[in-house]
Parts: C-alpha cells; structure tokens; sequence
C-alpha cells in the first residue's frame, strides 16, 4: 500500500468512527412519543415536529388519539407531549381537570378561530338565523369526532340558540369530503370549522355571526408535555418549549397534504429542510 493509501484509508476510518459516534449520540438520545388528533392541523405540526426532532437525534412516535385520550396520555406520561392545546376554550374542560398533571409549555401558533362555517354563497350569515333556514340545511349541522372541543361547544350552541338542527357526528375527512360535495353541487351545508385549515385555501368559506359569543373570540394552541420531561430530556423539552409557528406556516404544510398520494410525514421534512432558518431558531444552540 502506497502512503497515499494509508493517509486515505486512515482518514476514512476517523470519519467512519466520527460517524458511528455521531449515530451513538443519537440513538442515546431516546424516544419522544407525540400524541395527536387526526385533524388537519395537528397532523401538520406533529410531523413538523417529528422531523425536527429527528434532525436533533431522536427516534420519534406518533400515537394517533381521540382529543379526550391525547390529553389523558401526557397526564399519565403514556406520552411525551402533543401540540394541539386549543385554549382557552375549546380544550377548557380537559386542561381543567388534568392541568396539575402535566405541563403547559406555551404557545404555538396564536390567532386561531372556530365556529360553524357555511359556502360564501349561503343567504344565512348568523346562527341566530339559521332555524328559519333549517330545510335548506337540510336540518343538520356536520360535525368531526365526538370527542372534539368544537363538538362540545357546538352542543352548547344548539342550545343557546334553541336551534332545530341536529349535529351530526363523523371525522374531519367525512366534513370536509360533506363540504366539497355541497359546494360541488351548489347546496347549502353548515360545518364544524376552525382556523388555521386548509378548506379556507380552497373554497369561499364564511364563519356565521356568534352574537352570543358561545364558540368565544380567537384561541391559541398550545404545546402540552407531561411532567418529568423536562428532567428526563432536557434537550427535546427545549425544542418543543421553542417551537412555534404561524397560521401561514401551517397551512403551508397543509395544503402539501392535501395533494394527492401524499405523506404527512414525507411533506414535513421537506418542509424542515426548506426552513432551517427558523428550525435553528427552535434547536439548542450546540
């Protein structure tokens, strides 16, 4: 062997042992379990955060939940975290009840709204008016999971307006999928809705007037961890403290979902590696 080939095979060794290490490193960096709805936002910001972890080294799973168990996993620490804390109303009851058992680390993404939406062509502009249109809603209101916040407060709505419209039950697929096929069809439909969502992207939606103000005035969602996280794994408790984003960057990513034959998963790193400026900004300086 040439000196040359010894200088070239002895470098590549010290990179081949840099390397193995810098892969030790992170796999001893462990798991971070996110829990998560499958909403369109959530299913967003979850694989966004996915990816950054990732980029700092750890192996990262995602439990798909109810809005009810999501809360519940972090409070017993079956989960590390989730980041979709609707508050301060839609998700008021679960913090309520469980607030002393897991931490609010803050804000990520502020300004959110939700409320029943109709087409922008629909005569109704006010929940007050919608029982004197309760046959051309065909005398329904289209909803997601039951376990939703926006169900609840829907509930609520029905009864604080006295309306005659029963409110249906199902996923956000199956509202969105009622939704395009009452516009398609140039009908009128009330849903379930909220900002930030990749619908106001695609159709000319409107919120109905709340002059009762039930659904209340805008939110802000919040990262949730569980307790001991921060002891545990200092370094992934710093990103997801960091992490925040605005409504545009959402929906950036939720609208690459939204294309056919597309992976969440896949879109999110993408959408990682064309926005590192403000990924090092949720990162620990090294």
């Amino acid at each position: 062997m040439t000196q040359s080939s010894m200088r070239l095979a002895g470098l590549a060794l010290i990179v081949g042992a840099g390397l193995a290490a810098t892969t030790a490193q992170a796999q001893d960096k462990g798991t971070v379990n996110l829990s998560y709805v499958e909403w369109s936002s959530t299913v967003a910001s979850t694989n966004v955060m996915r990816a950054v972890l990732e980029q700092a080294g750890y192996e990262v799973k995602m439990s798909s939940l109810s809005a009810a168990a999501m809360w519940q996993s972090v409070a017993t620490g079956d989960t590390d975290a989730f980041l979709a804390g609707w508050l301060p109303t839609t998700h008021e009851d679960y913090y309520a009840k469980l607030q002393d058992q897991l931490v609010d680390t803050g804000v990520n993404l502020d300004g959110t709204k939700l409320g029943l939406v109709v087409p922008a062509y629909s005569e109704v502009d006010s929940i007050a008016d919608l029982n004197e249109h309760a046959d051309d809603f065909d005398n329904k209101l289209t909803g997601i999971d039951p376990g939703a916040g926006i169900m609840r407060l829907t509930d609520k709505v029905i009864d604080a307006y006295d309306l005659d419209l029963n409110l249906q039950s199902g996923s956000g697929a199956t509202m969105t999928a009622a939704l395009k096929s009452a516009i398609d069809n140039h009908e009128d439909i009330a849903v379930t809705g909220w900002t930030p969502h990749w619908m106001f992207a695609r159709w000319d939606l409107k919120y109905l007037d709340d002059p009762k103000n039930v659904y209340g005035g805008a939110e802000q969602i919040h990262t949730i961890v569980r307790q001991g996280l921060k002891e545990d794994m200092p370094e992934a408790y710093a990103i997801l403290d960091a992490f925040e984003w605005t409504a545009e960057d959402m929906g950036e990513v939720m609208l690459m979902n939204q294309e056919e034959d597309s992976d969440p998963y896949e879109n999110a790193k993408q959408w990682v590696e064309e926005h590192q400026d403000m990924v090092q900004e949720w990162l620990p300086e090294s």
